[in-house]
C-alpha cells in the first residue's frame, strides 16, 4: 500500500492553499477533488487583506490581482428602485489600480500591503489550479472522491476511487484533512455535527436563494451608466444582487425565491431579472443553481487525532461580508504549519489539538458578524410609495438611501478581516499585556502575543513580510542581544528558524518591545525585552511539546 505523509480531501480553494502551505515546507500531499478541475462556476468575489497577505507569501498575490475585473474598473456598490431607475445610494471603493497605487505610496507603518481584491473565486481557484500543477511536493488527484476512511494507531487508510473508470486505489497517510465543503465525507468519518443558527424568514439574505451566471453585455451599453461591482435592487417587487465578473458582460445574478414561487427555470430567472433591470435587455444563461442563504454554522470540533477539517466542511457562512472563503483560507494557514512540523518531527503532541483551540472562536465571530450583515440587508423597510414620482416617493428614497449608505462596513471590517487573534492558546506565550478589544470595523496593530505580527515597509519599501522565513522568525528590533542563542535552540530542535533585524525605530515603537518570535503564519507567539532564560524550553512551548 502506498504511503503519502498527508492526504487532503477536497481541492476548493482551501484544499488547494492547504496544499501550497505544505509544499512551501517540502512536505509530499495527495489532493483527492471529486470534480476533475477547478469549479468554473461564480462565487464570492471578496478576496480579504488577511487572504491576500496569504497568498503574497504563498507568491502568488501579484499574478492573481490581474485577474478578474479590469484594473480601472470601479469596486463601488450601487442600490437601486432598478438598474435604470432611481439610484438610492452608493458606497464608492477604488478600483485595483488605484488601490496598488495608494500601497505604492503608503507609510511605513502601514498595516496594509495587501488591500481587498474583488475578483471572483473561480478565476482565482483556476489559477490556484494551475500553480499546484507546477509543485512537484503535490500529486493532485482531481476527479477522484474519498470512498473510505479506516483509522490505525499510527497511520489512516484512506480509499479513493476514480469518478471515469472506478478503479480504486488505497493510500496510507498520517495526517488526513478534510477541506470537502459543507456535506464532508472527513467531518461526517468523526461523527462531528453542526450548530449555530439557520436562516431567518426576512425579505432577502436568507432562505432559499437561486443564483445565475449570466452574459448580459447590452446592460452596459443601455443601462449601466455608472459603473459598479455589486448592483443592488431595492423595490416592493424585487429584491436582487448582481455581481460583475470581467467588466465585460458577464455577471453573477442572485435573487429570493419566495415560498409561492414555483420550480426555478430559466423563464422564472429572466423575469426576475429584467424585474431588476427595469426593461428587457438581451440574456444568455450559463448556468443556475439554488441555495441556501442566511446560515451560520460551525462544527463542534475541527478535528481529532491525526485528522482535521477546515473550510467549509466546519463553518457554514451567509455570503454577506464576503467572509467565507477567507475564513477557509485562514484556517488552511493555521493548519498547514502545524501538519508540516508534526511530519518533520518538531511539532509536539499538543501543536495539532491547538488548531481547534484557535480557530474555533474565529468561526463563531466571523459567522456571527456575516449573520449580522445579513440582518441588517435582509429587513430594510421597502414600502409601495418608494416608485412613487412624488415629493413623498422622493422623501422616502432619500431617507432609506441614507440607511443603505450605512452598509459601508460590509464591504471593509478591516478589524475582521486583520483582527484574529489566539489569545488562550496553549502554544502562545503571554506577556501579561491586555489585547485591544476585538473591534469588527477597525484594526490596531499589536504585537500582544496571539495577533498578526504588526506590519512595516522596509526603506526599499518591501513588506516585513517578505523578510519573513517559512518557519520560525526571531525579529530583532533594538538592543544588544544575543540571539544565535534562539537560533542555536531551534537549530537543535530542526525547528526551521531565522533572525531578522530591523533597524528602522518605527520596528521597535509598533512591536513595543526588543525582540519578538513570528510564527510560520505570521501570528506573534512570543515577545520580551530580552532572550527568555531557556530559549529552548520557549521554542518547545510554541511548537506543542
Amino acid at each position: 500500500m502506498r504511503y503519502v505523509p498527508v492526504v487532503i480531501v477536497g481541492g476548493g480553494p482551501v484544499g488547494m492553499v492547504l496544499a501550497m502551505n505544505l509544499a512551501a515546507f517540502e512536505v509530499p500531499v495527495l489532493l483527492a477533488n471529486i470534480e476533475p478541475s477547478s469549479r468554473w462556476q461564480p462565487k464570492g468575489s471578496t478576496h480579504n487583506a488577511r487572504t491576500m497577505e496569504h497568498y503574497r507569501r504563498l507568491g502568488i498575490s501579484g499574478e492573481l490581482r490581474q485577474l478578474g475585473l479590469p484594473q480601472d474598473h470601479p469596486t463601488d456598490v450601487g442600490y437601486f428602485t432598478t438598474l435604470n431607475g432611481w439610484e438610492l445610494a452608493r458606497i464608492p471603493m477604488p478600483s485595483e489600480r488605484k488601490k496598488m497605487a495608494d500601497v505604492a505610496n503608503a507609510a511605513v507603518t502601514d498595516q496594509i500591503p495587501e488591500p481587498l481584491f474583488r475578483c471572483n473565486q473561480m478565476y482565482v481557484e483556476a489559477r490556484l489550479f494551475e500553480r499546484i500543477q507546477t509543485l512537484p511536493t503535490i500529486e493532485p488527484r482531481y476527479g477522484w472522491r474519498c470512498v473510505e476512511i479506516s483509522d490505525g494507531e499510527e497511520r489512516t487508510r484512506v480509499t479513493i476511487e476514480d469518478m471515469e473508470s472506478g478503479e480504486r486505489e488505497d493510500i496510507e497517510c498520517s495526517y488526513l484533512a478534510g477541506c470537502d465543503g459543507g456535506h464532508s465525507m472527513v467531518r461526517q468519518h468523526l461523527g462531528f455535527s453542526y450548530s449555530g443558527e439557520k436562516p431567518e424568514e426576512q425579505s432577502y439574505g436568507s432562505g432559499a436563494t437561486i443564483s445565475s451566471h449570466i452574459r448580459a453585455p447590452d446592460l452596459y451599453r443601455k443601462v449601466l451608466r455608472n459603473p459598479c461591482w455589486q448592483y443592488w435592487t431595492v423595490n416592493p417587487n424585487v429584491r436582487s444582487n448582481l455581481v460583475t465578473l470581467n467588466g465585460e458582460g458577464e455577471f453573477l445574478f442572485n435573487t429570493k425565491l419566495r415560498s409561492s414561487d414555483n420550480e426555478p427555470d430559466q423563464q422564472f430567472i429572466a423575469r426576475m431579472f429584467h424585474q431588476s433591470v427595469g426593461e428587457n435587455v438581451d440574456l444568455e444563461f450559463l448556468a443556475h443553481w439554488p441555495w441556501t442563504a442566511g446560515q451560520a454554522l460551525v462544527a463542534e470540533q475541527f478535528g481529532e487525532g491525526r485528522i482535521a477539517l477546515a473550510g467549509d466542511a466546519v463553518h457554514l457562512f451567509t455570503p454577506t461580508g464576503g467572509f467565507g472563503m477567507n475564513t477557509g483560507v485562514d484556517d488552511a494557514t493555521n493548519l498547514g504549519w502545524k501538519i508540516a512540523a508534526m511530519v518533520d518531527g518538531w511539532g509536539g503532541p499538543n501543536l495539532l489539538s491547538s488548531y481547534n483551540v484557535e480557530r474555533r472562536p474565529i468561526a463563531f465571530r466571523n459567522t456571527g458578524m456575516a449573520k449580522q450583515f445579513s440582518r441588517n440587508v435582509g429587513n430594510v423597510p421597502i414600502v409601495a410609495e418608494l416608485l412613487d414620482a412624488s415629493p413623498d416617493g422622493d422623501r422616502i428614497r432619500s431617507e432609506l438611501g441614507e440607511h443603505l449608505s450605512t452598509f459601508a462596513e460590509e464591504f471593509a471590517s478591516i478589524g475582521v478581516q486583520l483582527g484574529a487573534r489566539y489569545d488562550g492558546s496553549p502554544i502562545i506565550v503571554s506577556d501579561g499585556t491586555a489585547p485591544p478589544a476585538d473591534d469588527l470595523f477597525i484594526y490596531q496593530p499589536t504585537a500582544c502575543p496571539g495577533g498578526r505580527a504588526p506590519h512595516l515597509f522596509f526603506p526599499d519599501h518591501s513588506s516585513l513580510f517578505d523578510h519573513l522565513g517559512t518557519g520560525f522568525t526571531l525579529l530583532h528590533l533594538h538592543g544588544e542581544h544575543n540571539t544565535d542563542l534562539m537560533a542555536g535552540a531551534a537549530k537543535s530542535r530542526g525547528i526551521p528558524f531565522k533572525t531578522l533585524k530591523i533597524e528602522q525605530p518605527e520596528g521597535r515603537d509598533l512591536y513595543a518591545c526588543d525582540l519578538a518570535l513570528i510564527r510560520p503564519d505570521q501570528h506573534v507567539a512570543w515577545r520580551g525585552n530580552g532572550l527568555p532564560e531557556d530559549c529552548g524550553e520557549l521554542l518547545a512551548r510554541v511548537t506543542g511539546w
